[in-house]
């Protein structure tokens, strides 16, 4: 067994997973969707496409949490930090993110009281600290992130900080995956499923694609080995025509997850219908708070109140976080978006899509 990062790096282990990869090959054409950001960068930060037969592809699909945040929720964000004694909490990416008229980034300039946090719990310390402010925490993330911010509720709850509430924009991977299938917009032929959310759900949430779908699955790490032997377990259950569901990754998934994580999310959050931007309105795809920590909800806390919801024009970042298009497509892309000045929510965070084609991509085609 594998122990260190560096092993997952050697030169020959890899090579050896590539030349399995180019003999099992069957010749025919697929298509593997990676649905996290992490996965992307690995495969452009090391050449992972360069590295198969010329007809296997693979597709970024809607694996960055700050790229699918949907407009609406940012202008939410900048409308509550407009009010008096409001003070917006938030992870760094989101500040960058384009509402539909401004960022968070630019109205801390025109005023408004925002603050940096890595975690929900310093969000929460704010509010201990500043007991005559309101403070608000954007929650955003998939189900690897929404247990800690469900921790920060319950724990204001449990010790009556009032003053605390959260913004929630948080996202299933399933559903989403569903979605994507259920449009027939592409052709996928496999799942390489996102290793830090089913280090939290454990890796039976995707059985379903391999049983109602007949698409394989593998959850996997993020180290080139990694995603290599996840493409060749792939290749390898689409030659036995016998899809499931299988963990790459079990240094780190196990089967079923993380259940206190598991508990706690599901104690405070329960599924609602969710906006995903630039894919539209997903069934149950959504993290909304229940009824029972109502007081930490800021929907239900502050009558928010948005002018008309409008995207960057020219901006394609739905089609690329469907797989539908790639950055190239984008006559902003690397034009007038860039990281420096991003238009869209994919040239944001640095596991966005058009971010990671910008930084390692961009170079090599001029």
């Amino acid at each position: 067994m594998l122990k260190y990062i560096d092993e997952f790096r050697n030169p020959n282990l890899v090579k050896s997973v590539v030349v399995r990869i180019h003999g099992e090959f069957s010749g025919k054409a697929v298509k593997f969707m990676e649905v996290c950001g992490g996965h992307t960068v690995t495969i452009f930060k090391y050449g992972i496409q360069k590295l198969l037969p010329e007809r296997v592809y693979l597709i970024s699909g809607p694996g960055c949490p700050v790229c699918v945040t949907d407009v609406a929720f940012i202008d939410k964000a900048i409308a509550l930090a407009h009010r008096k004694n409001v003070i917006i909490t938030s992870f760094g990416d989101m500040i960058r993110v384009p509402g539909s008229r401004t960022s968070l980034q630019r109205e801390k300039g025109n005023g408004i009281d925002l603050r940096i946090c890595y975690s929900p719990m310093d969000a929460l310390t704010i509010a201990r600290d500043n007991p005559g402010k309101e403070v608000v925490f954007l929650g955003i993330g998939f189900e690897t992130t929404a247990p800690t911010v469900a921790a920060a509720i319950k724990l204001a709850a449990d010790n009556n900080v009032r003053n605390f509430s959260v913004l929630s924009a948080h996202k299933t991977m399933p559903q989403a995956m569903q979605a994507l299938l259920d449009s027939g917009e592409i052709d996928i032929h496999g799942f390489i499923c996102p290793g830090h959310v089913s280090a939290i759900t454990g890796i039976h949430i995707y059985d379903f694609i391999a049983e109602k779908y007949n698409i394989p699955c593998v959850v996997s790490g993020f180290e080139p080995l990694d995603m290599l032997e996840s493409i060749l377990m792939l290749i390898r259950q689409i030659n036995s025509d016998n899809a499931t569901v299988e963990n790459q990754y079990a240094r780190s998934v196990r089967e079923y997850g993380n259940q206190t994580a598991i508990e706690i999310m599901n104690e405070v959050f329960e599924a609602v219908d969710t906006e995903w931007r630039g894919i539209g309105t997903i069934p149950g795809s959504g993290l909304g708070i229940r009824t029972d920590y109502a007081n930490y909800d800021a929907e239900r806390k502050f009558d928010i109140s948005i002018e008309s919801v409008r995207e960057c024009p020219g901006c394609i970042c739905g089609d690329i976080m469907r797989g539908v298009k790639v950055p190239w497509d984008c006559k902003l892309f690397a034009k007038v978006c860039h990281p420096e000045d991003p238009k869209g929510s994919c040239m944001v965070s640095n596991e966005g899509t058009c971010a990671t084609w910008y930084k390692y991509a961009a170079k090599e085609n001029g």
